[in-house]
C-alpha cells in the first residue's frame, strides 16, 4: 500500500481491536485504491479516506424477550449506519449467534460499495442480533422481532435508514419487524423495510435477486471469454434463499448444480439438483440438507471435509463469510474451476483470492456479484414510492439491466487502472470513486 493508505488501515486496526473481519474487508479495498490515489490524488484530501472506514453512526441495544416456557431472554441487536453520501442507508439484518459489533461493521463496510455499484442511490448499513431463530417458534420468533424493533424504529425511516432480510431474517421476520414498526409510528411506510410480503408491498422477483444476480454476473464473465455456462457443472455451498435461487438461474442457463450444503454437511448430487425437493425442504418444512438426501436416490450427504472438495467447473460461494479458504481454493483450482462467482459477502479469504487471481480465473468478489438483492430491494422501495407493483419479467428485466452495468463497471474500472480482468479491483474501484465523488461534494460532514 502507498504510505497515506497504509496509515488509514493501520489506524483502523487500532481503533477497532479484534475485529478481524472488519479488518479484513477495509484491507481488500484500501489495498485496491493504490492505483486510484496515485492516479487521482485529491482522493487522499480533506481525510476522505479516514470519514469513509468510519461510520456515520453506531447503535447497540439490548432486545429483551420471553420463550414460550415463559423465560425472560436478553440479545444484542445492532445497526451500524455507515455512510449516507449516494441515498438512505440500505442493507440486511442478520439473526444468527456469531454477530457481533465487529461483523456488522465488516458488513456495512462493504455494503457501501456494492451499493455504490448498483447506481440506485442507496447509501450502506448492516444490522442484526445475536439472536438464532432456529428451533424457536413462530410465536417467540414475533416477540424477539417487535422487542428488536421496538428499539430500532426511532433510528429508521423511508428516507434515513431502510433495512431487509439477510442470514436468519426472512419474509416472517420481516413481517413481525414491519408490523410492530406501523404500530409504533402509526404510519403505513412500506418503504421502511425491503423483502417485504407482495400482498403488502413486497417485489417480485426479491428473493430471487440475490442468487439469480451472482449467476448473472459469473455469466457475464464468461462472455468476455466467449463462453456461457451451458453444459458446465456447478458447486454451490450454502443451502438458504441465496444458494436456492442461484441453483435455480444456473439451471435456466444450462448449467448443471451438484452440490449445496448447510451446518451439518454438504450434499452431491451428480444427476443435477432436484430443485423442487431441495425448496420443499428448506423454504417449506426447514430442515437440513440430510432431509433432502432421504429422498433423493443417488444424492449423498458428506459430513468431512469441504463441498470444495468436489471437481466442477463453477463455484458459487453462497454461505458465509470466510467459508472458502486457501487450500480449498487450491483444491478447487485442481478440479478445474474456472470461474468463481461469490453470492456470500466476503466468503473467499485473503489467501483464496490471491490464489484465484494468481491462476488467472475468473473471480467476481460478492460486492459486485451478489448485488443484485439490495438492487432489488432498491427496484422494491420505488415501487412502494409510487404505490405500484411491476411484474415479474420487468422486475427481473431491470435486475439483468443492473447486473450488466454492474459487470461492465467493474471491467472499465480495472482497464482505467491497469489491470485489465481484476475484478476486485474494478469493484472497488468503481464504488469507491462513486461515493468519494458525492463526499467531496457535501464538503466535511
Amino acid at each position: 500500500m502507498q504510505d497515506v493508505v497504509e496509515k488509514v488501515y493501520e489506524q483502523v486496526v487500532a481503533r477497532n481491536r479484534g475485529e478481524v473481519e472488519f479488518h479484513q474487508a477495509v484491507h481488500e479495498v484500501l489495498e485496491s485504491l493504490d492505483p486510484v490515489i496515485a492516479k487521482h490524488p485529491h482522493y487522499a484530501d480533506g481525510a476522505l479516506l479516514e470519514r469513509i472506514v468510519e461510520p456515520e453512526r453506531q447503535i447497540m441495544f439490548r432486545v429483551p424477550w420471553v420463550d414460550d416456557a415463559g423465560q425472560v431472554h436478553v440479545n444484542r441487536g445492532f445497526r451500524i449506519e455507515f455512510n449516507s453520501a449516494l441515498g438512505p442507508y440500505k442493507g440486511g439484518l442478520r439473526f444468527h449467534p456469531s454477530v457481533n459489533a465487529g461483523i456488522i461493521k465488516f458488513l456495512g463496510f462493504e455494503q457501501i460499495f456494492k451499493n455504490a455499484l448498483t447506481a440506485q442511490g442507496i447509501g450502506g448499513g448492516k444490522g442484526g442480533s445475536d439472536f438464532d431463530p432456529h428451533g424457536r417458534s413462530d410465536a417467540e420468533v414475533m416477540r424477539f422481532c417487535q422487542s428488536f424493533m421496538t428499539e430500532l424504529a426511532r433510528h429508521i425511516g423511508p428516507s434515513t435508514d431502510v433495512p431487509a432480510g439477510d442470514i436468519g431474517v426472512g419474509g416472517r421476520e420481516i413481517g413481525y419487524m414491519f408490523g410492530q414498526y406501523k404500530r409504533l409510528r402509526n404510519s403505513y411506510d412500506a418503504g421502511v423495510l425491503t423483502g417485504k410480503g407482495l400482498a403488502w408491498g413486497g417485489s417480485l422477483v426479491r428473493t430471487e435477486a440475490t442468487g439469480y444476480g451472482t449467476v448473472l454476473f459469473a455469466q457475464s464473465m464468461l462472455a468476455t471469454k466467449g463462453e456461457s455456462l451451458e453444459g458446465k457443472k456447478v458447486l454451490v455451498s450454502g443451502a438458504g434463499n441465496v444458494a436456492i435461487y442461484a441453483i435455480e438461474k444456473a439451471q435456466q442457463l444450462g448449467a448443471t448444480p451438484i452440490t449445496f450444503s448447510d451446518s451439518s454437511g454438504y450434499v452431491v448430487d451428480e444427476a443435477g439438483v432436484d430443485l423442487e425437493l431441495l425448496k420443499q425442504v428448506k423454504e417449506v418444512e426447514r430442515g437440513r440438507v440430510a432431509d433432502y438426501v432421504e429422498r433423493r436416490p443417488g444424492a449423498r450427504l458428506v459430513t468431512g471435509g469441504s463441498v470444495w472438495d468436489v471437481p466442477g467447473d463453477v463455484a458459487l460461494p453462497c454461505a458465509t463469510q470466510n467459508e472458502l479458504d486457501g487450500d480449498a481454493a487450491n483444491t478447487l483450482l485442481r478440479g478445474g474451476c474456472g470461474v468463481v462467482s461469490e453470492g456470500a459477502n466476503m466468503p473467499s479469504t485473503p489467501e483464496a483470492v490471491e490464489a484465484f487471481q494468481k491462476a488467472g480465473i475468473l473471480f467476481a468478489p460478492g460486492k459486485a456479484a451478489n448485488a443484485g438483492g439490495v438492487a432489488t430491494s432498491a427496484l422494491e422501495m420505488a415501487q412502494n414510492a409510487g404505490r405500484t407493483r411491476w411484474d415479474f419479467a420487468t422486475a427481473e428485466a431491470k435486475l439483468t439491466g443492473i447486473m450488466a452495468d454492474i459487470h461492465d463497471s467493474c471491467v472499465a474500472a480495472a482497464e482505467e487502472y491497469g489491470r485489465p480482468g481484476d475484478y476486485v479491483l474494478g469493484a472497488n474501484a468503481a464504488g469507491f470513486t462513486r461515493v468519494a465523488d458525492v463526499m467531496i461534494a457535501h464538503g466535511i460532514v
